[in-house]
């Protein structure tokens, strides 16, 4: 009589002590609710924004895990406490793959992929150094640079060294409007549009209230497209989703809150410019080392430039209208499949790494 497989015991882990704490809530539960309870046993264990650990209370199914059906549209990083070495419990040969689902700093930057490097464990997504530098937009355009993609024009400053002269000098760089914005964040956080010099300084000041590093980037006047990609030594491309923001531009109340932006899945793209712009992606996402999954936004700046880039995002939003998930179920992988396919990725790049670490 054949007797089915283990389940994999899938550890999500989200909160965390960044601006981007409530996104990761949403983005924990909506991981966990779709995650198959055949294949998985589910635990949750939430970093609240004091940086200490909890296991919340969840509905449990007979046979352990989390039931799907009872989770609530976010999650909660409180309940019962406990700290990292609860980690410690679960050992890598028996079936248990790490998801952390933190977004920013102290989650998406390659802290916690360190510590989950530290503990043998294996986890979804990319390893430190892509983390860490696809967190510090300034830096990952150093090496998009290197890389000779094309992308916007930019400055940098760090907080310490904003002045009346390095504004004007910015200013004369880049010219207005502007994007000012923390290094190292995401989901819109900290972001401002500035149109006047007398907005520059309130909106750098803003930004280095989230990172010491501000960057400073040109207004493109283009549409706004972004590619999602999956893999680890031989990743892939999805079609292109095209946003047409409901706000002046692609903000946190677009991505999270009001779901007022228009999606076009699959771009209006010619096949030959959609096939450009996957190539693209997968340069950008390989340039970094990325591995298991990122999400590789661009400009497309029609009669002019041609196609820049903007950002990669090696922990993409999952919530219900994020357009990672929605560019794979657009490919024909839905989103059980999806996490089916990053926790193999997950086994198969610790698999691999084992070798360097273990003599």
């Amino acid at each position: 009589m054949d007797t089915a497989p283990p389940q994999t015991t899938l550890v999500v882990i989200f909160g965390g002590q960044s601006a981007e704490h409530d996104v990761s809530c949403v983005t924990a539960a909506h991981v966990l609710r779709a995650a198959n309870p055949q294949n998985y046993t589910t635990v949750a264990i939430g970093i609240s924004t004091d940086g200490k650990w909890h296991r919340p209370a969840l509905a449990q199914l007979p046979h352990g895990g989390i039931d799907p059906s009872a989770i609530p549209d976010r999650l909660v990083a409180a309940g019962e406490d406990t700290s990292p070495d609860v980690l410690h419990q679960y050992d890598p040969s028996q079936r248990v793959v790490i998801f952390p689902l933190i977004h920013g700093p102290l989650g998406e930057d390659g802290t916690l992929q360190g510590l989950l490097e530290m503990m043998n464990l294996p986890y979804v997504g990319s390893g430190v150094l892509a983390c860490a530098v696809a967190m510090d937009k300034a830096m990952a355009k150093t090496v998009f640079a290197q890389s000779g993609i094309p992308q916007v024009r930019y400055e940098v400053l760090r907080e310490d060294s904003v002045s009346d002269s390095t504004l004007a000098r910015v200013a004369e760089s880049l010219g207005y409007p502007m994007f000012v914005k923390p290094a190292n964040m995401g989901s819109s956080v900290g972001v401002s549009k500035v149109t006047h010099s007398d907005e520059l300084r309130v909106a750098a000041l803003h930004a280095a209230l989230y990172d010491e590093w501000i960057l400073f980037e040109e207004a493109v006047v283009g549409r706004e497209l972004e590619v999602a990609v999956l893999g680890n030594r031989s990743p892939r491309a999805s079609v292109v989703g095209e946003i047409e923001p409901g706000h002046d531009f692609y903000d946190y109340e677009d991505k999270y809150v009001t779901d007022s932006a228009s999606l076009h899945i699959p771009a209006r793209l010619t096949a030959d410019e959609s096939h450009q712009l996957q190539q693209l992606a997968l340069d950008a996402y390989s340039s970094l080392r990325c591995e298991g999954l990122a999400r590789v936004d661009f400009f497309y700046e029609e009669n002019g430039r041609g196609f820049l880039l903007n950002e990669i995002n090696t922990i993409p939003g999952f919530t219900p209208i994020s357009m990672y998930p929605k560019l794979w179920a657009a490919s024909g992988m839905e989103y059980p499949e999806l996490i089916d396919e990053l926790v193999m990725l997950a086994q198969e790049r610790h698999g691999r790494q084992k070798r360097f670490t273990q003599r």
